[in-house]
């Protein structure tokens, strides 16, 4: 009897991908990717156009609000593609939704802002669209719907924005206000902007916020807003904010793979190819940070890499998910609408075809060095084959849904993601990628969610934390590319069972897989993938586990395997010395799995850290209560 194919597919799940098939090599390219994502929107708009609902799914705020973000999100790739003098249909939509949104006595009227409210965000792109191209929505209105529009930006205004990047949201309506002449209060203006003065770190690096947090908003939020400022504003601020995306370029460039990837790292992942809205941004402001032919590469070549995801669903519909449709990854403010920020990567539209970062031939970056080790965010990057690996220490989210996996892993990778676990009670079922996990019934489990103390010396993490009041932990991180290396000292009362994991990997049906389990070792060889973990020498034994995960836990795959090591320690001190490998190479359990990193010394270690440690910079924000 013949054995099964993988994969004997009778569809394409990227053929509802809007990217599926396009070049995205020019200016056309993009413009056609443009338009091909917002088409499946067009059977979603209401009646009034002034609502676009796309699914039933819902999140923490009104639907109304869902609604209005399905509306105005679009707006962050289509008003730079009519500024760019694009040919787009569908003007008269956004004219009328807007008219019909701002107007109280309209059955699609948005709801009015009474406090800290979603529509403050949304309100973000439509004063932007408002600033760029007022010719599209705004001149068509009669005065009473300019009047409406007017009263509708200038009452959300006075309500207090949250405390991180929802301050520029004012701001661009403002800038908006501004252009359309009307009279408001700029002091406002002037109180978020210096507000926004007190969450720059130094280095082109911001925090979202007075947290420990130092992610993705960064480029597209803090930078993406910032250069959008400094192009449509000029004044002090404007021109730090350009210096500032210099500095962070040199940064951020490390956390893109060859292929296009970017290490995915923290919340709202939903927004996908917004990740590539820093260098967009770039380009819309002319700040030319690095090379044209490296930034027009480092865009265009991640909108490349989500061609061949099922990101969309049958009707072309981006979907809440990552790599694939998946709720579980979600965050409680993700709506139906939310994926549309992922239209941030479209600002180049805006400048014209005979733009240095159109005219620009693509380049390369040149190859960066095999370890970077990044201060801010507490990360040490490593190249290993066609991954990017960022060990990682000192962030922290407790307020959001699966915060610890999204901010606190011991690494992150853009090949590999990162996984989400599905059941608190799931203590022999659980991926624990990236993490080590203790368990004091067999059923429940604790990992790292925050740090007491974490410093980078060199290349080299220190992080200590505490998983049970009675348990302290202290963690040393180390690239030795491919592998890296964890040396866990734990203190602990009571015995305890532990388990830790290396990197999940994309698992085949009918078991084509090739899974090894063992005293002290685990790995898996998939299609195209090896992953390991390999014990260096504990003071306790523990025993593989190829762990086949629970489905659609990981962002990027939606089943993997996991190669764990597990056992029980006692009470007192207890060692673990564990290596991890994972590369885009099945070979590799021939050739890198068999030569395997010697283990450090831990005096050596613990010298290197009170010798040259610095405190990482997300960890001096004050820490969050659960």
């Amino acid at each position: 009897m013949s054995k099964p194919v993988s994969d004997p597919m009778t569809y394409d799940p990227a053929s509802a991908n809007p990217l599926a098939g396009n070049p995205l090599e020019t200016r056309a390219d993009m413009s056609r990717a443009l338009l091909d994502l917002f088409d499946p929107l067009l059977a979603c708009f209401s009646k009034g156009n002034a609502r676009v609902r796309l699914s039933g799914a819902a999140a923490h705020f009104d639907r109304a609000a869902a609604d209005l973000e399905g509306f105005a999100r679009p707006l962050w790739g289509l008003a730079p593609f009519g500024a760019g003098k694009g040919d787009f249909a569908h003007w008269h939509r956004f004219a009328e939704g807007l008219a019909n949104g701002t107007d109280p006595a309209h059955p699609e009227y948005w709801g009015t802002v009474n406090g800290r409210d979603q529509r403050m965000v949304e309100l973000a792109a439509l004063g932007f669209a408002l600033a760029l191209v007022p010719e599209k929505i705004w001149e068509p209105l009669d005065a009473r719907a300019r009047s409406n529009v007017i009263a509708y930006l200038k009452h959300a205004r006075q309500f207090d924005y949250a405390d991180n990047n929802w301050k520029f949201f004012r701001i661009f309506v403002d800038i908006a206000l501004d252009r359309l002449g009307a009279d408001f209060d700029r002091s406002l203006t002037r109180q978020y902007l210096e507000e926004l003065e007190g969450f720059y770190i130094g280095d082109g690096w911001y925090r979202d916020g007075n947290v420990r947090r130092i992610d993705h908003y960064i480029p597209f939020a803090m930078h993406f807003y910032g250069l959008i400022y400094s192009k449509l504003v000029d004044d002090d601020y404007a021109k730090r904010y350009r210096e500032r995306a210099i500095l962070f370029a040199r940064d951020f460039r490390h956390w893109f793979a060859a292929d296009g990837a970017t290490i995915p790292f923290g919340r709202s992942l939903t927004y996908r190819f917004a990740c590539a809205g820093f260098w967009s941004a770039l380009a819309f402001a002319d700040v030319e940070a690095l090379p044209w032919g490296e930034v027009k590469h480092l865009c265009l070549q991640h909108l490349r890499w989500w061609r061949d995801k099922p990101i969309a669903d049958r009707d072309g519909v981006l979907s809440i998910g990552f790599g694939y449709p998946n709720l579980l990854m979600s965050e409680s403010y993700n709506s139906a609408g939310s994926p549309y920020w992922a239209l941030k990567a479209f600002l180049p539209l805006a400048i014209a075809e005979d733009h240095p970062f159109w005219a620009s031939e693509e380049k390369v970056p040149e190859q960066a060095p095999e370890v970077v080790a990044q201060r801010h965010p507490g990360m040490v990057m490593m190249r290993t084959g066609s991954d990017v690996v960022a060990l990682s220490s000192g962030q922290e989210n407790l307020q959001m849904r699966f915060g610890t996996e999204k901010y606190a892993k011991f690494a992150y990778s853009s090949r590999y993601g990162f996984s989400v676990e599905s059941d608190e009670r799931g203590f022999a079922l659980g991926a624990f990628d990236s993490m080590l996990v203790f368990s004091d019934d067999g059923l429940h489990y604790r990992v790292r969610e925050t740090n007491e103390e974490a410093r980078l010396a060199g290349d080299v993490l220190y992080a200590k934390w505490s998983p049970f009041p009675d348990v302290s932990v202290e963690s040393w991180l180390a690239p030795v590319a491919p592998w890296h290396i964890r040396l866990h000292r734990i203190r602990a009362a009571r015995p305890l069972r532990v388990a830790e994991g290396g990197f999940a990997i994309s698992r085949r049906d009918f078991g084509l897989d090739t899974l090894s389990a063992s005293d002290g070792a685990a790995y898996a060889i998939g299609e195209a993938d090896f992953t390991g973990i390999l014990d260096l020498g504990s003071s306790v034994e523990r025993v593989g586990l190829a762990q086949k995960a629970q489905p659609n836990t990981n962002v990027i795959v939606a089943k993997t395997i996991v190669p764990q090591l597990r056992g029980q320690i006692p009470a007192g001190e207890t060692i673990l010395v564990t290596a991890v490998l994972a590369l885009d190479d099945p070979a590799a359990v021939a050739s890198a799995w068999a030569r395997p990193p010697k283990a450090p010394d831990v005096a050596a270690l613990e010298a290197l850290v009170r010798e040259k440690g610095v405190t990482v910079s997300a960890i001096e924000a004050p820490g969050q209560m659960p």
